[in-house]
């Protein structure tokens, strides 16, 4: 008699959802994806207007590479070495991410990533997709789903043993698998909007500016960044408010959107030749920060990915963190014969640390929006990267453990402000050494002039 396999049902078929698919099969269960949208691999163009540039890092490279998928995608990205900043004043300068080789970051196309884990996951004998599947009801207690059809159709019971709920910031799981429990939710909606523009590749068929880094305009009302792609073009992020003076909405006819480039970026308008044809066509994506709790129940369901904590994209680690979820769930899975204590560790090492990379995220934002382009900021940059060089085992700056190193997220930011404490009390020292130097200075001059 052939042993039966544990059954589980992952809701939703993005990044997150289709890497979970991947280890869990690995893990030893039968799995079936369940995806509201078409096949990823056969859409001409990226859904509800998200951006189809990503910044792998080495948490996503970590999980990636656990699954042999690491040397696929990187093939199919293009390193992006530090940032390229704009300034409004015309200033360009770049700051390197790191000061080790591989301290640097990939740019890939959302569509391309999903492509390839989509095809590895499906390459799994225990793994099914079902596209254009939505999931209409979940009864937490039994791991019961019923997924009826977007397209119309009747629908579909499926008793499984585990579901994980993968379906991003308005996930159904979650509402579901919290409805009527003690359960903590907090959403936030930033006042920001963005929308996707392209620098395409130029007349000669060469980059219109450096490649391989991502290219930041910095503003406080408006800020932009641009993404490398393979073909030589760059994609970009622009970022402002919704409504207002200054706002998407106020970007009402090709004259206005000019007049803005021209006020704000005023290098980039030349760069963009279908801007005003862009700027009329793509949609506004909305931001959104997610914090909740708890993100199981039993040993019957669990939450990875926005789902269970959704950031804004400034510091680059939503899908990074997505696939350090998967990777830990699996982990925890391997240590705990027991499911619900699996889930619960899970929980317990991960949310702590996404917390606080909510918090880090909202930071970043301010740090891109005002201060990369100034001196302070710059100079802070230079003087961890002098100290990383001569310390190289007791120093990083907060940047390069989140983006460079597997350090979690709160234990970087704790080791980050201790690293801080040093420099404001070895500054405050050295500011006292100059200051008893200049007055002994003074006061030998005084003896000398006068004799004594």
């Amino acid at each position: 008699m052939t042993e039966r396999r544990e059954r589980v049902v992952v809701v939703g078929a993005g990044l997150a959802g289709s890497l979970a698919a991947l280890y869990l099969a690995r893990r030893g269960y039968q799995v079936d994806v369940h995806e509201r949208r078409p096949d990823p691999r056969s859409a001409l163009t990226s859904p509800e207007g998200r951006s189809i540039n990503l910044g792998l890092s080495a948490r996503g490279m970590r999980a990636l590479d656990e699954v042999g998928l690491l040397a696929d995608v990187l093939k199919r990205s293009v390193p992006m070495r530090g940032r390229v900043v704009h300034a409004p004043d015309g200033d360009v300068r770049f700051q390197p991410y790191g000061v080790r080789e591989h301290e640097i970051l990939h740019s890939v196309l959302r569509e391309e990533l999903i492509a390839l884990v989509v095809d590895a996951a499906e390459a799994e004998p225990a793994v099914r997709f079902h596209f254009g599947s939505r999931l209409t009801r979940l009864d937490r207690d039994t791991a019961t789903v019923e997924v009826a059809p977007t397209d119309g159709g009747p629908t579909t019971r499926v008793t499984a043993d585990l579901v994980v709920g993968a379906d991003g910031v308005f996930s159904t799981v979650r509402q579901h698998m919290q409805h009527g429990r003690r359960a903590d939710y907090a959403q936030e909606f930033l006042p920001w909007g963005y929308r996707e523009l392209t620098i395409p590749v130029g007349v000669d068929g060469r980059p219109r500016v450096r490649l391989e880094a991502l290219h930041v305009w910095p503003g406080h009302e408006a800020l932009m960044v641009a993404h490398p792609n393979r073909d030589g073009s760059l994609t970009c992020s622009l970022f402002t408010a919704h409504e207002g003076p200054v706002s998407f909405a106020a970007l009402d006819s090709p004259e206005a959107v000019r007049a803005f480039f021209r006020q704000r970026f005023p290098d980039a308008e030349e760069l963009m030749p279908d801007l005003v044809e862009e700027m009329t066509a793509h949609p506004v994506g909305h931001l959104v920060t997610v914090r909740t709790a708890p993100w199981r129940h039993a040993d019957r369901v669990v939450l990875v990915g926005d789902a269970a904590h959704a950031v804004y994209p400034f510091y680059g680690q939503g899908m990074n963190s997505a696939f350090e979820d998967c990777l830990v769930l699996d982990g925890c899975l391997a240590a705990h014969p027991d499911r619900a204590a699996a889930l619960a560790a899970y929980e317990a090492a991960r949310k702590p640390h996404t917390d606080v990379l909510a918090e880090l995220s909202t930071a970043n934002f301010v740090d891109l929006r005002d201060r990369v382009h100034r001196f302070g900021y710059t100079a802070s940059a230079a003087a961890d990267r002098v100290l990383s060089r001569l310390l190289p085992d007791r120093w990083a700056s907060l940047y390069a453990m989140v983006s460079h190193t597997t350090t979690p997220y709160a234990d970087a930011l704790a080791r980050a402000r201790r690293q801080d404490r040093i420099l404001r009390t070895a500054g405050a020292g050295l500011a006292v050494t100059a200051g008893l130097a200049v007055a002994a200075a003074v006061r030998a001059g005084r003896r000398r002039s006068t004799g004594r």
